[in-house]
């Protein structure tokens, strides 16, 4: 299992940036290489489970995103299957009324098979840049109104 965690401080209140979040057709507007998102289903609890495609190394991998746990402005906890098995934690912490810290802690697989050993160090390095400039634009989309088509950051 690879993992990555980081944090961003947003100038955003946390129920905002929760609800853009929580949304999963917003998610390829903020998300490198996130090519799509589908099937979007809602439980009673306001949690989302959806299918996804997302393209690492060059390659679609298909999968299906399952929330575990939501507890709102606070926690998601999501599991996806098939594709690039992994585990998201989102934790949400409000910052004076007017901000948001919001962490990500990511557990993941890389389809070493398909991508091979020689491409997995290379990929968990690209992979934590895909997860920094997701909340870099996150940031971006919250701060500046700025809700579609956002480029990654280089």
């Amino acid at each position: 299992m690879k993992k990555i965690t980081r944090t961003v401080e947003i100038k955003a209140p946390v129920q905002r940036v929760y609800d853009f979040l929580t949304q999963p057709e917003n998610l390829p507007s903020i998300w490198p290489n996130m090519v799509s998102v589908s099937n979007v289903t809602v439980a009673a609890n306001g949690s989302h489970d959806f299918d996804w495609i997302y393209k690492m190394a060059g390659l679609h991998f298909k999968g299906h995103a399952e929330t575990l746990e939501a507890v709102p402005g606070k926690l998601v906890r999501m599991r996806n299957q098939r594709g690039i098995p992994s585990t998201f934690v989102w934790t949400y912490e409000g910052l004076n009324g007017s901000g948001t810290r919001l962490t990500v802690a990511v557990e993941y697989e890389i389809p070493t098979p398909i991508i091979g050993k020689i491409a997995e160090a290379l990929l968990v390095k690209l992979n934590e840049r895909d997860c920094e400039n997701l909340l870099a634009n996150l940031k971006d989309a919250m701060e500046h109104g700025l809700t579609s088509a956002i480029a990654a950051h280089p």
